[in-house]
């Protein structure tokens, strides 16, 4: 593809400028309802095929990864125990050996571009590479071991065994990964799900262009447009038309959708605009496809499917390997709070169950990540008889419903630590944008009447504490500017995640809950 710096008649730079500005929109603009909206019967089919999660090409390499590195020090290691069975301590040498041998295997073979899916299919064209890499690592290895072997006392036998049966373990893995990773592209295990938003020519060139990559691993699930079947027929290079934006939006609730590509020219710019207004919310990768016309950008500018170049717009946030990271860090700070929080926890239940009557657990339906409905758990605050559980009502200072301990509970957030096994089961992070009541609302609207973009909370799982919660923004939202507000806070937190920022929060928590102003 033939590059040059900017093209003459389309600034993309404004395009990007404007398109920040859809994420960063002042928390006092309202906007128009976001109401689901009901998808025709084709449309439900095609989403219940692809409801199951797939396993990305990043995870899965990831985990080659590891395993090599593992695979290998593991042959080394076991060939030194039995054929050098080495003085306790020699094993600090031979261990050291052994773990920069394999790390410098896994970094040559990554610097070959063996771990490259289309390398990965094809295990003729892969083990040469990988070959070269083991035995360029193993060179440095034995270099390392003649310098120092002297003054280690190390043996030399086992360093050629090791370099033979690491390479047939690698000729041999590489041979059942190529086999494994076609089977499970053919399965849909291990593949990128795609919608096409926009139709017509542009929409069927792209299509033919990403069926051309014989090593893409996208498959493509249907095709949104607003426009009618003159402009946009109902089939467009076999795949049908499941319907307009707006069911889009909730197509990709439903389903478990990874890219969405925008085939309209760049040119386009108004509708380009209108139309991620409507999607960023949702959390996949969104891209507008660049392979038409004469536009041509830097490198930095895009990305590709197979040849197909793409311009970055959105990622999907806390992915991939960030998502395994913060679900480690869900499970050691639960495990870590309940073994702390324990006599709390009892002394809770007792309180509830000893001054009133009903179950010491209440359980509320919410929105969780993207959109699904969750039950969250809490201990009860309320009387049996007056709780309200679609929380229509919110919670007010002397509020009538709730009982003297759980006037207590509440203040202290004592009475959310049970969302703690939410977190276990996977449904809610410790640290997340707090997850409200499936019907809550302010004044006489729901949430997602007064914000734009309310929904792009839902882009991650919902947490026990919050950016927003730290910041004072708890308790009671009885005005418009309190949700406003609240969500920026949770956007703020979406888009510069990280564990860091999590661990920053965690510790806050309990010293801002110290301030009770707002809760009851």
């Amino acid at each position: 593809m033939n590059q040059i710096d900017r093209p003459e008649t389309f600034d993309t730079e404004a395009l990007r400028r404007k398109i920040s500005e859809i994420r960063t929109r002042a928390p006092g603009e309202d906007a128009p309802s976001e109401h689901p909206t009901s998808l025709n019967p084709l449309a439900r089919r095609v989403a219940a095929q692809f409801g199951v999660e797939t396993y990305s090409p990043a995870m899965i390499i990831g985990l080659l990864r590891l395993f090599e590195f593992a695979a290998l020090f593991t042959i080394g290691y076991a060939i030194v125990a039995f054929s050098v069975v080495p003085q306790l301590s020699q094993w600090l040498g031979y261990s050291a050996l052994l773990i920069v041998g394999s790390g410098l295997a896994v970094g040559f073979i990554q610097a070959s571009d063996s771990y490259q899916v289309p390398m990965l299919r094809s295990a003729m064209r892969a083990i040469p590479r990988v070959l070269l890499a083991w035995s360029a690592s193993f060179a440095a290895v034995a270099l390392t071991y003649l310098l120092f072997r002297g003054m280690a006392g190390l043996h030399s036998i086992w360093a050629e065994v090791w370099f033979a049966g690491g390479a047939v373990f690698l000729v041999l893995e590489r041979f059942f990964i190529a086999y494994s990773i076609r089977r499970w592209s053919r399965n849909g295990i291990m593949e990128r799900r795609a919608v096409i938003v926009g139709g017509g020519q542009p929409a069927k060139d792209l299509i033919r262009n990403i069926e051309m990559q014989s090593d893409n691993d996208i498959r493509i699930c249907g095709i949104f447009d607003d426009r009618d079947e003159r402009r946009s027929p109902h089939i467009i290079a076999g795949y049908p038309k499941l319907g307009t934006i707006p069911e889009l939006v909730e197509f990709a609730r439903l389903t478990r959708v990874d890219i969405l590509i925008i085939a309209l020219p760049l040119t386009a710019e108004k509708r380009i605009l209108e139309l991620l207004k409507k999607l960023w919310v949702l959390p996949a990768d969104i891209r507008i496809a660049a392979h038409a016309g004469n536009l041509r950008f830097r490198p930095r500018s895009y990305s590709h499917i197979g040849k197909v170049a793409m311009l970055d717009v959105f990622d999907k946030p806390i992915a991939d390997w960030d998502s395994v990271a913060k679900r480690a860090f869900d499970l050691f700070f639960s495990l870590v709070a309940l073994a702390l929080l324990w006599p709390v926890f009892i002394g809770a239940a007792i309180a509830v169950k000893a001054t009133s009557k009903g179950p010491i657990i209440f359980k509320q339906k919410r929105h969780g990540f993207n959109n699904e409905i969750i039950e969250v758990y809490k201990f009860r605050s309320m009387y049996s008889d007056m709780s309200d559980p679609s929380a229509r009502n919110a919670v007010t200072k002397g509020d009538p419903r709730v009982t003297p301990v759980g006037r207590f509970l509440r203040k202290s957030s004592i009475d959310e630590l049970p969302q703690i096994f939410n977190v276990l089961k996977g449904e809610l992070s410790l640290v997340g944008p707090r997850p409200h009541a499936a019907a809550a609302q302010t004044a006489d609207r729901v949430y997602s009447d007064v914000v734009e973009g309310y929904f792009a909370r839902h882009r991650v799982k919902p947490g026990v504490t919050g950016w927003a919660q730290i910041n004072g923004w708890r308790g009671e939202i009885d005005s418009d500017d309190k949700i406003k507000f609240r969500t920026a806070y949770d956007l703020h937190y979406i888009e510069n995640w990280s564990l860091w920022f999590d661990l920053k929060i965690l510790f806050l928590t309990p010293i801002r809950l110290l301030n009770t102003e707002n809760a009851y």
